[in-house]
């Protein structure tokens, strides 16, 4: 009830501007003494696991794109999830797209963002991460969306990235799917996905590589995708990305229409997304982290029956609220 307010206080505000104002409001609240405990007694939920030979106190984290400047990875570890992704991170600071760029579809507990990968690149990123977390932080790469980096270009961009932020990552994804840039699918092509990884996945060395994919490709392209990463080294995947399709949506067309192209999250998202994971599962017994849709126990569920290892959440978490992933990982079966 409590979230319930915060929340309708909170969607009166612009979204990249509610999201400052809580991420400053959980910060402020956690320097206080014994809010830490506080916060910890009431969002924790223990459901150890073990994958990519790390150990995760539960399955469930945040999906990249909450921190994309590895600002709040020890404040958020105060609300329970088992493990955070931060970025995506690219080679060069990038300021995205104009504003407004993020958007809510309430009655469809739905995003749309076409944030275009601002972050602070990768310098500040690996200066923020040589810190102890106390959970497991993987690290989202993405190729800096300058359109003058193609070819070989774009994949030293990517390797600069992930020999930087690698040695200090406990995973790093490749986000090779996102809808957010002009050119974030690029890698998506087998061709380019196989230069990228024997440019990167020397550059691991014993951390997991893991490639994120899109929730629009067709089976037999999929397929391919996932059998060529096997081949070329990949730890895992990371299923999906957010999807271009706005099928099946309760908001109406003319708003839809007025917010134009980017990414969809939330709740639509979640079938497709499944289906994806199943879909992979039958190709590949590498670990698979299922993110789309989750927003409650049976969401992930879902996921995990039909063979995703770990599960991740962004738009769930920000209209559920911080005792989200206590619920789910006390609902799973």
């Amino acid at each position: 009830m409590l979230y319930a307010l915060a929340r309708a206080l909170l969607f009166r505000l612009p979204p990249e501007t509610a999201h400052r104002v809580t991420m400053r409001g959980l910060h402020a609240a956690l320097a206080v003494p014994g809010v830490e405990a506080l916060l910890r007694a009431l969002t924790q939920a223990a459901r150890p696991t073990e994958v990519f030979g790390l150990s995760f106190t539960n399955p469930v984290g945040l999906a990249a794109g909450f921190d994309k400047n590895v600002e709040h990875v020890a404040a958020l570890a105060a609300l329970g999830f088992g493990f955070v992704e931060v970025g995506s991170v690219t080679a060069l600071p990038w300021p995205g797209n104009a504003r407004p760029r993020l958007f809510r579809l309430p009655a469809d507990r739905a995003l749309i963002n076409r944030m275009g990968l601002n972050n602070g690149g990768a310098e500040a990123a690996a200066a923020r991460l040589t810190r102890r977390f106390p959970l497991p932080v993987f690290v989202n790469v993405a190729k800096t969306p300058d359109e003058s980096l193609v070819g070989d270009a774009a994949v030293a961009d990517y390797a600069a990235t992930v020999a930087r932020v690698a040695p200090l990552a406990d995973a790093v994804v490749l986000n090779v799917s996102c809808p957010n840039a002009d050119d974030g699918r690029t890698f998506e092509d087998p061709a380019a996905l196989d230069d990228l990884l024997g440019a990167t996945r020397p550059l691991c060395a014993d951390t997991p590589l893991l490639v994120k994919v899109s929730p629009d490709l067709d089976r037999a392209r999929l397929r391919d995708l996932v059998q060529l990463a096997v081949e070329r080294g990949a730890d895992g995947f990371t299923a999906t990305n957010t999807t271009v399709q706005r099928d099946g949506l309760h908001t109406r067309a003319a708003r839809l229409k007025a917010i134009g192209r980017g990414g969809l999250s939330g709740a639509p998202l979640h079938r497709r997304a499944v289906e994806t994971v199943g879909a992979m599962r039958a190709w590949t017994d590498k670990p698979i982290v299922g993110v789309g849709g989750v927003d409650g126990p049976g969401t992930a569920q879902a996921f995990f029956d039909a063979g995703a290892n770990l599960v991740q959440l962004y738009t769930g978490f920000v209209y559920g609220g911080p005792r989200v992933v206590r619920r789910i990982v006390r609902g799973l079966t």
